[in-house]
């Protein structure tokens, strides 16, 4: 695709944002964010995936996120890991938020997207620009949040989905949802792999024979339990929990290399206590986090290397409503982490944090947002991180928004105690960012459209360092800059129902030193989705462009991954039983496209799936 032909496209989709993918197409529901500041963040731009939207994705976060939303991933693979730049930004530097916890691994500072369920969360959101204020280090480019929204109400309901596609390709996924006016809970497990051997478009063997995706099996289990008590109508007590396991082999670049194989689970327990006190507004959340994994180098053998992290997490947040139109915050949270394993020996760190909050509507109109945060670590000083936001309502048609904050990373463990390399002495990369948003809204259209810059100081880079030990250094000042146009259309015509989304980034994200892209953040990305039911009958269609990306820090334009454009097409039926059943069929990579999203690692072409899930 022309960049003439993707301009005309993005024009005619008029640009973007998420809602739905179909499902009962424009029913939208209201949700009880679990993670109040998320809520209340008037100045950025949020976007809501709820239940409908994630029901009708592949179950990892990666698929869901990849189709609906402007974050660019790299995958090692179909199930592998994956990684994302948001806003130009490296993966360390894009927070994953869990209930309201900074769930980013302690090891290497990032999550990986393909390990995360999609159908154990009842909502999902992206939130655009820097968030360090509230969610710590890691929130530079944005953050990703997934939710388990209890709700204090009567129901009993039952979701079960099933799925089996190409590539015996096997996903099942059941939740329990059980409340009353003082007790909710929601109990779910989901099951998710694949033989994942699939065929590479156009590549052969010498022989003529066509490659396949060798040793690429993998699987992903999870269970969740959330569960609330409401002692009183002002005070009320919410546990999560979540463990999971993904046993994957590491597919071969070449027949020829070693078969290898990757295990990495984490379980996370929380618990928390909300009260209301007139004015004041308490919470508490402690939380106990565990991550693991083992590699190993060759699958026939029994020997392994493994890294292991513990984090206890406690937070307290107080807020007092000082009058009708001023809020305060004031929040204080204490992280204790230690970490062992095979590259790094045994390491602990702690880390203390103080911020303070306000929220100022002046009027209806005018809401206004200021934050300052404070870190205290023993081996690193800490910046002081501050956040101002303002939005205005114009009219019913325009609303301006605009952010200026500032934002950091710490060094993860590999970074600090890495055998060899690791530096001690490394300091945390401080990015400053300013932002403004257009949200226009007229009639069923409502169009969003940010403009950003991010200047970043003291990236974190692992380079040749003496005897060829690769080691951390603070090297890089990098400037990203760029917008983000989001787009949501709803109609009904009688009962011909219409829901068409858009997303489209242009990203510049360059090395100040020597002007360069920086590799695998790509100037273009656009995505859309068109549903259409009437009465039991759905279907939808997704596109994805990708433009191309450098693979080389110098820009060479011969080593680069290629633009590719993906459609995936689904319809669904449902026959009325119990609330809802619905039988569906997906073709994906529709058109057999021939892509990667990184060198060597060729991802599937045209595929099917078939499902069906039951509410009762």
């Amino acid at each position: 695709m022309t960049a003439k032909k993707l301009f005309i496209f993005i024009l005619l989709l008029l640009g973007q944002f998420v809602l739905a993918q179909n499902d009962s197409i424009i029913k939208l529901e209201e949700l009880v964010i679990s993670d109040v500041y998320l809520k209340d963040n008037q100045s950025q731009s949020i976007q809501v995936l709820t239940d409908s939207v994630i029901s009708k994705n592949q179950p990892s976060l990666t698929n869901l996120l990849n189709y609906t939303s402007v974050i660019y991933f790299k995958e090692y693979g179909r199930g592998m890991l994956s990684s994302v730049s948001f806003r130009g930004t490296t993966a360390s530097q894009t927070a994953v938020v869990w209930n309201g916890i900074n769930i980013n691994s302690q090891l290497n500072g990032s999550t990986d997207f393909n390990t995360i369920t999609t159908n154990d969360f009842n909502s999902i959101s992206v939130k655009a620009g820097g968030g360090s204020v509230i969610y710590g280090s890691g929130a530079i480019g944005g953050s990703v949040h997934l939710n388990n929204d209890l709700e204090f109400k009567k129901q009993f309901k039952n979701d079960f989905r099933a799925s089996y596609g190409s590539f015996a390709t096997i996903g099942t996924n059941y939740r329990l949802v059980f409340s009353n006016a003082k007790w909710s809970s929601q109990i779910g497990f989901s099951y998710n792999g694949s033989e994942n051997d699939y065929p590479y478009v156009g590549l052969y063997t010498w022989k003529g024979e066509q490659r396949k995706n060798t040793n690429g099996q993998y699987y992903t289990a999870g269970l969740n339990v959330s569960l609330g008590y409401k002692i009183n109508a002002k005070n009320s007590i919410k546990f999560y929990s979540q463990t999971s396991n993904t046993d994957r082999n590491i597919s071969l670049v070449s027949e020829s290399d070693t078969k290898t194989k990757y295990i990495n689970s984490f379980n996370r327990n929380l618990i928390e206590y909300q009260g209301v006190f007139n004015k004041l507004t308490t919470s508490f959340k402690t939380a106990y986090i565990t991550e693991n994994f083992k590699y190993f180098g060759d699958i026939n053998s029994d020997y392994f290397t493994f890294g292991k992290t513990e984090c206890i997490i406690t937070k307290f947040d107080f807020g007092y409503q000082l009058s009708k139109h001023l809020k305060l915050n004031g929040v204080a949270d204490y992280n204790h982490t230690k970490g062992y394993g095979t590259g790094f020996g045994n390491n602990t760190r702690q880390i203390g944090s103080a911020a303070v909050l306000a929220k100022w509507n002046v009027t209806t109109k005018w809401q206004n947002e200021f934050g300052i945060r404070k870190e205290a670590m023993d081996n690193y000083e800490s910046p002081l991180l501050f956040s101002v936001g303002s939005s205005y309502v114009f009219s019913k048609l325009y609303t301006l928004k605009a952010n200026f904050s500032r934002n950091f990373r710490i060094p993860t463990f590999n970074d600090l105690y890495w055998e060899e390399g690791g530096n001690p002495d490394l300091k945390p990369e401080s990015a400053y960012q300013a932002e403004i948003g257009n949200v226009f809204s007229f009639k069923k259209i409502t169009l969003s459209q940010t403009m950003y810059y991010n200047k970043i100081k003291d990236m974190l880079r692992w380079v040749p360092g003496e005897r060829g030990i690769w080691t951390p250094q603070n090297t890089d000042r990098v400037q990203t800059y760029g917008t983000e146009i989001l787009l949501e259309w709803a109609t009904n015509i009688n009962k011909h129902y219409f829901v068409l989304n858009s997303t489209y980034a242009y990203t510049i994200s360059e090395n100040e030193e020597t002007k360069k892209q920086l590799f695998f953040v790509p100037y273009h990305k656009a995505t859309a989705s068109i549903a259409y039911s009437y009465k039991k009958l759905a279907a939808n269609y997704q596109f994805l462009y990708n433009g191309f990306v450098y693979t080389r820090s110098d820009n060479d334009p011969n080593e680069i991954i290629d633009p590719y454009n993906v459609s995936n097409f689904g319809i669904d039926y449902d026959f009325g039983w119990f609330d809802s059943s619905k039988l569906g069929f997906q073709v994906l990579n529709a058109f057999n496209e021939k892509y990667e999203s990184l060198e060597d690692r060729p991802l599937p072409g045209r595929n099917f799936n078939i499902y069906i899930n039951l509410k009762f």
